[in-house]
């Protein structure tokens, strides 16, 4: 299976983008604190379902989807964190972004259980 291929790998990459853009206003303080913290969760997500597409079978394609929800989930807290530190200011785009990589993870996981 080609990740490329895979939607929600292409609107997983999309949030990456969105995040390191949105960190590049954080300030300079937070370069290795939250700046590094997104990103690496944010690439995280496109970077196991890769991984676990170019693995063996569905199983461990499965436990490398949740691996990147749980890297997703890691992201929302750290956006989270950013708005309460006044960092940025809350962005429903943003938000929805990460809900719809969510329900995009959810969805594959699901198909594959079957």
């Amino acid at each position: 299976m080609n990740h490329k291929n895979l939607y929600v790998w292409i609107k997983s990459m999309d949030l990456v983008e969105t995040i390191y853009k949105l960190t590049q206003t954080f300030p300079d303080a937070e370069k290795f604190g939250l700046t590094s913290q997104m990103r690496r969760a944010a690439v995280s997500i496109p970077s196991n379902i890769a991984e676990g597409s170019a693995r063996k079978g569905d199983k461990e394609l499965i436990h490398f989807l949740h691996i990147a929800l749980g890297s997703l989930s890691e992201l929302d807290t750290q956006y989270l964190i950013a708005v309460r530190l006044a960092f940025i200011e809350k962005e429903d785009a943003v938000q929805e972004q990460m809900i719809d990589v969510k329900k995009l993870l959810l969805g594959f996981r699901n198909y594959l259980n079957k």
